[in-house]
């Protein structure tokens, strides 16, 4: 991929070792990074408690499960992709089952070029989801500073007899004379005051 800002984390659960050199091949360094593998779901799901990964590609079936179970606890429990590898002449009903889990399905064989695409909407997913996680932490810091500006607010009209709207110039100035946030500047005020 061309003028990415950063590689995708991989985790490869498979135990066939064809399969897996296959795959690898088409995992270039310069767009995903690192790249664990796992020969089953039990060894992938310890690896998903050791990090987070981007993208999690599942080759079914594994020696102690199917793979769909993981495939799915992936989508569920974390904000990465997962792209389920199952046989051909499985694909149809088990990617009915997993599709409205948000699992991406491929059929056994496939081709390079299907694969390379699939990750390439993998990453496009995962891009969207970590936009929408930024915006999320965005909002949740403004509601975090309004609760202390309110918090340091009360503490002012309690313990100054301050009006509301005098209060909050009061903090705002605080803020300007000191060159900080509004957040600081409460944060100041509510251990003056508490």
């Amino acid at each position: 991929m061309v003028f990415q800002e950063h590689t995708y984390g991989v985790l490869l659960v498979s135990a066939g070792e064809k399969f897996n050199a296959a795959l690898l091949a088409l995992l270039p360094m310069t767009d995903y990074w690192p790249v664990t593998t796992a020969k089953s779901a039990a060894e992938g799901r310890r690896a998903l408690l050791d990090r987070t990964y981007d993208i999690i590609l599942v080759n079914s079936p594994l020696p102690d499960e199917f793979g769909s179970r993981l495939a799915i606890d992936v989508c569920a429990k974390s904000s990465a992709g997962a792209l389920l590898f199952v046989k051909n002449d499985l694909f149809e009903d088990v990617n009915a089952k997993v599709m409205e889990h948000g699992v991406f399905t491929l059929p056994k064989p496939t081709s390079a070029q299907a694969v390379t695409q699939t990750l390439r909407m993998l990453c496009a997913m995962r891009e969207r989801i970590r936009k929408m996680e930024e915006k999320q932490a965005s909002v949740e810091d403004k509601i975090a500073e309004i609760r202390i500006v309110n918090r340091a607010k009360w503490l002012l009209i309690e313990c100054l007899s301050m009006a509301e709207a005098e209060a909050q110039r009061y903090i705002e100035k605080q803020a300007m004379d000191g060159r900080i946030s509004k957040r600081e500047a409460a944060e100041r005020i509510i251990k003056t005051y508490e």
